[in-house]
């Protein structure tokens, strides 16, 4: 298919902040996934979780699953609304580097703790990551990656207004990256399908870890009808097959949902450009009501089921103590770093840019090296 006239074109890219001879056998684009995929940032997210913590078993997704899950969704939401599959494919897999360790506990307990230092946002903490913290290369600290990745690691869930986070803001007065502005359709996509991604594997690690069962996500809407259809289809099935035909339908809705209702939103807002679709105001990339609406239920299933279940409460109270234990404790005493980290805090002038380099190693850590650390240093092991 015929890339649409509002897709990204690496042709009219707006190039790096460092100047770099272009590649004779790969897109900018491509450059800029590839770097994403070879970068220390991207190999740790196979040991930062979704929900559960890294070691309570081989199956639940974590933050790498989940992005390679993302990137795959977002390439056929992209390449069927003729989108530049190749910058659709790098946001998608940059869009979590910025996460902690253990999920969204592990965020929400730093960002507490740096409230005092300008808070903690991991979409920030991405840009930074790629614009600053991976230091491989020669000619420059980051991924030097184009304007258009950026951009989208920046605000592909939509312009960011209002107070902007500072590691944001940092890096934003070097190279602005518009971002009062809606990104590009293809870090749209990116974004819902994160939305689609998460939603359905969340339901399948929430069934695998017995908080709910099959009958219970059966009455929920969607998923009524493909476990219907499915019944009607197979009505011999064994369980473990039942389920996953009925999920994998619910999924395919998801996806058919966005791809029909954004090539209308597209085709309505008349964008001839790329910047058009910047410009718009809103997004052109989206679920139908009907489907949101749909969502709207499954997701408070989830967090009343799944993400406030007890046995989940009970270990988000545990690393929440972990990352709430070695943030002030790395804050007294630096030398406890590694090397590199400490010599660098030490030349660092105030509180306020100490705190901020300790927020960057903590981010930076895995479940298992937080969970090292902790009982490295307090000689305390938690029960997880």
């Amino acid at each position: 298919m015929m890339n649409a006239p509002y897709a990204s074109d690496p042709k009219d890219a707006r190039g790096r902040r460092v100047l770099e001879e272009e590649s004779a056998f790969r897109s900018c684009f491509q450059r800029d996934r590839d770097r994403i995929i070879h970068s220390s940032a991207f190999r740790r997210l196979k040991h930062k979780t979704q929900v559960f913590v890294e070691h309570e078993g081989d199956y639940y997704r974590t933050r790498l699953t989940h992005s390679i899950e993302v990137a795959q969704v977002a390439r056929t939401i992209s390449g069927a609304l003729g989108l530049n599959q190749e910058i659709t494919e790098a946001v998608a897999l940059a869009h979590d580097l910025g996460h902690t360790p253990f999920g969204h506990t592990g965020e929400d307990a730093l960002d507490l703790l740096m409230q005092p230092f300008g808070g903690f946002d991991h979409n920030a903490q991405a840009v930074k990551i790629v614009t600053s913290l991976e230091r491989h290369y020669a000619e420059f600290d980051g991924l030097n990656l184009t304007w258009e990745c950026l951009e989208g690691i920046a605000k592909h869930n939509g312009p960011v207004l209002g107070a902007i986070p500072y590691a944001l803001e940092a890096y934003n007065e070097l190279h602005d990256l518009e971002l009062h502005s809606h990104a590009s359709a293809e870090a749209q996509v990116a974004a819902l399908a994160d939305d689609i991604a998460y939603n359905n594997h969340d339901l399948q690690d929430g069934l695998r870890a017995g908080l709910f069962t099959d009958q219970d996500i059966a009455q929920l809407p969607m998923i009524d009808a493909a476990f219907a259809a499915v019944d009607e289809a197979y009505p011999a099935l064994d369980a473990n097959r039942r389920r996953h035909e009925a999920l994998r339908r619910v999924f395919g809705v998801m996806v058919a949902d966005v791809i029909d209702t954004s090539r209308a939103l597209l085709e309505d807002c008349g964008a001839s450009k790329v910047q058009d679709i910047r410009d718009f105001g809103a997004p052109v990339i989206a679920f139908s009501p009907a489907v949101l609406e749909q969502l709207d239920v499954i997701r408070k299933f989830l967090f009343s089921r799944m993400y406030r279940a007890p046995s989940v409460m009970e270990k988000r109270a545990q690393v929440t103590r972990v990352v709430e234990t070695l943030f002030p404790l790395f804050m007294e005493r630096v030398d406890l770093l590694p090397g590199a980290w400490e010599n660098d805090i030490k030349q660092l002038p105030d509180e306020t840019d100490v705190a901020r380099k300790v927020s960057d190693y903590i981010a930076g850590m895995t479940d298992r090296f937080a969970l090292t650390e902790f009982e490295r240093l307090t000689g305390e092991k938690l029960p997880l």
